[in-house]
């Protein structure tokens, strides 16, 4: 081999499941530590570019995390009629600020992650968020998600939780249980609210892991839950996310008027959503219908589901935080 035309490859695991794992190229290390509440890594990797890791897990990537916040954060907006105050727990990274604050009726938004750091190396290193950031509608509060929420003067049109996936050990499975949809969230929306919150894996041999309970436990808070998947190939799988309503008559809400909302109500194009796209999302294959039907399980502050893998945090009691 010629000297000097050798590049040493470096690879960087994830551990699926497990027997199962998955490798990428790491370009370039950006950051790598560990905060107070759980590993910390933003890292360039293969396809993927900026990709974020939270405890070994994948949280975004910048190829492909405009489709997953566009999917977190615009239907539930379009549903509500006019959303001016918004409540993220969770979403560290800013991308989910960035999206809300595109929505002309916004007044107020109040995020709340335990985790200043990664707020802050995701300000300095993702240039696509800085501005959410820098908006002076944005309340930025780095503390316990659920006391935040819970005292925080007044209640919001829409609530939104960019999480961390329920982890053995990790930041936000308290942040999933039945006690806080129904004390907190529930109880801190204004009349005809609406929640969203990530969900987890969502394929047909992944679903159950914590999508499923994810959306029962809901279910058993909330009149009207909405489930909807789309693939993110970061994630190596289907993505769920639910949406649940305190009017079940928001969900009656046509493709041709969500294509009227989205150009009347947001601030530039969206690359991935319009009616027709969020219209087959909702239409979930039958063996995951079947799943989500059959699922009697919900998360309470003593049992629950977790994803593969293990959290930083192994006091499961100081999980009630939130960060993503």
């Amino acid at each position: 081999m010629t000297e000097g035309t050798y590049t040493k490859r470096l690879w960087l695991e994830e551990d699926l499941a497990d027997d199962l794992k998955w490798s990428m190229l790491v370009k370039n290390v950006l950051y790598s530590g560990k905060s107070k509440y759980q590993e910390v890594d933003l890292i360039d990797v293969g396809p993927f570019g900026k990709t974020l890791f939270l405890d070994g897990k994948v949280q975004s990537s910048e190829v492909d995390e405009w489709v997953y916040h566009e999917l977190l954060v615009h239907p539930a907006m379009l549903m509500h009629p006019n959303p001016k105050t918004v409540f993220i727990c969770g979403g560290g990274e800013g991308a989910t600020a960035r999206e809300v604050l595109r929505h002309k009726s916004v007044e107020k938004v109040v995020m709340v992650d335990i985790d200043q750091v990664v707020c802050d190396f995701c300000r300095a290193h993702l240039a696509h968020n800085k501005v959410a950031f820098e908006s002076p509608k944005l309340e930025l509060i780095h503390d316990d998600a659920r006391a935040q929420l819970e005292q925080y003067p007044g209640k919001f049109d829409v609530i939104i939780g960019d999480l961390a996936d329920p982890l053995d050990g990790g930041p936000c499975y308290q942040l999933y249980t039945q006690d806080f949809y129904q004390t907190v969230v529930l109880q801190k929306l204004n009349p005809g609210g609406i929640f969203v919150t990530q969900s987890g894996p969502a394929g047909f041999l992944s679903c159950t892991e914590v999508f499923t309970c994810i959306n029962a436990t809901l279910r058993s808070v909330f009149p009207k839950v909405m489930p909807y998947t789309q693939h993110m190939p970061v994630f190596c799988d289907v993505w769920g996310w639910n949406i649940a309503l305190t009017d079940p008559s928001q969900a009656r809400l046509s493709g041709e008027e969500l294509d009227t909302r989205i150009q009347q109500r947001i601030e530039g194009p969206l690359r991935f959503l319009d009616g027709y796209t969020f219209t087959g999302l909702c239409h979930i294959n039958k063996h995951v219908r079947r799943c989500l039907e059959e699922e009697k399980e919900v998360y309470t502050q003593d049992c629950g589901r977790f994803i593969h893998g293990k959290g930083s945090l192994q006091d499961s009691k100081a999980a009630s935080t939130g960060t993503g």
